[in-house]
């Protein structure tokens, strides 16, 4: 498995640099293309703050580089890259996605769509390892079954076949694999329109549009969310459970795409029509895999207050906001991340510290794995209220030495 060029304790703020001054521009004439301040992104190159998600992609946009090559992904993993060793028979299954075996034995309806359930369990506990050795044999079988079936059984085994696609997404977007993130996404959407389910296919656009973030295309992942959202329609009095929760989640993609391009207010606006939603709800449901509920509103609210470097916003949610103890550990961990990064900008390192660890303990492989989480570490271990023994611990688990 080949990792990123450059040293494992390089910033993306050094990269920004190296690239900015290859390509011949000022910090000035970088700032207006991404765009943002000349003084933020002075700060970054500096370390004396992270690069953010958004900064990044929009750095990598403006200088003409993949993402990856600012981020450093595919990080080297120090725990014997057990989630990359499975990588390469995911995209043997990947590439045979029209060459079903025709000899291979297989299940019963009912037993595949327990092993698909058992797999979006793993991705929403992040234990992307265990899923990534689950996957190609379950990708293979589904594969046959669906090539063999026909009528209405043939549809609800393509529904599976997209959501076990989707574990792949949720590997390659955790470890940083874009081109296999995007390969995987044009699988997820063939499998869904062979399922004829309309929420489905919505729900797939919906995971479609976090490329759109990647290349820091705001206006164009905004325009698909729209066409979703209007496909849908806008009376959320007259919607099933199932399309309350792709309609709301459709509102918080938005409100973050919104955040992303600095709109405040409309970010707002959609935060407050996915809340409507979330209420109409009434519960935190799991329809398609989207966690939609009043907890993932709240998520998305900080989500968006740290985009939009809201500290007074980022104290209230986490100082008010209490997560359900069911609550999946890939969004605990989000959080967790989130609340790091809202509490440094707010300059409560300790805070920050506690935050980091909490993301570990709800979700270790993806907290290993997220660049926001590294240059949050990087930056406090610049700080001057902490050396680098009190993080040596954390830093070293990441392979951030």
């Amino acid at each position: 498995m080949p990792y990123a060029s450059g040293s494992a304790s390089e910033r993306i703020g050094q990269r920004i640099a190296e690239v900015r001054k290859a390509r011949g521009l000022t910090q000035h004439q970088l700032a207006q293309r991404i765009p943002c301040s000349k003084s933020l992104i002075a700060q970054v190159e500096r370390g004396h703050k992270p690069a953010t998600p958004s900064l990044t992609a929009g750095a990598a946009r403006a200088l003409g580089v993949r993402l990856e090559q600012l981020t450093g992904q595919p990080y080297e993993d120090p725990h014997k890259g057990r989630v990359h060793a499975t990588v390469p028979d995911i995209q043997t299954s990947m590439l045979s996605w029209d060459l079903p075996e025709e000899d291979l034995p297989v299940r019963p309806f009912d037993a595949l769509a327990a092993e698909v359930a058992r797999a979006s369990a793993l991705g929403r506990k992040a234990r992307y390892a265990t899923l990534g050795r689950m996957l190609p044999p379950l990708l293979d079988e589904l594969s046959t079954a669906c090539h063999s079936a026909d009528g209405t059984e043939r549809e609800k085994l393509f529904g599976l076949l997209a959501e076990a696609y989707s574990g792949v997404t949720a590997i390659a977007y955790a470890v940083g694999l874009f081109d296999l993130r995007s390969q995987a996404m044009d699988r997820v959407q063939w499998a869904a329109r062979e399922s004829q389910d309309p929420l489905r296919i919505g729900r797939t656009q919906w995971q479609r549009a976090t490329l759109f973030l990647q290349a820091a295309a705001y206006d164009r992942g905004m325009r698909l969310l729209d066409r979703v959202r209007h496909g849908l329609g806008e009376d959320i009095g007259r919607m099933e459970a199932p399309a309350l929760s792709v309609h709301g989640s459709v509102h918080l993609r938005s409100a973050m795409f919104a955040a992303r391009g600095g709109n405040a207010s409309t970010a707002r606006a959609h935060l407050d029509a996915a809340a409507d939603a979330a209420h109409l709800l009434g519960r935190d449901a799991n329809h398609y895999g989207l966690e939609f509920g009043p907890t993932n509103v709240a998520m998305h609210r900080l989500g968006v207050a740290v985009e939009l470097h809201d500290g007074a916003e980022v104290v209230r949610l986490t100082r008010h906001t209490r997560l359900p103890v069911d609550v999946a550990p890939v969004r605990a961990g989000r959080w967790h991340m989130d609340a790091a990064k809202g509490w440094l900008d707010y300059g409560h390192r300790d805070k920050a510290i506690a935050a980091l660890q909490a993301a570990r303990r709800a979700a270790p492989e993806q907290t290993r794995n997220h660049p926001q989480v590294r240059e949050t570490v990087r930056a406090l271990i610049r700080s001057e209220r902490y050396g680098k023994e009190s993080l040596s611990g954390f830093a070293a688990w990441l392979g951030n030495t």
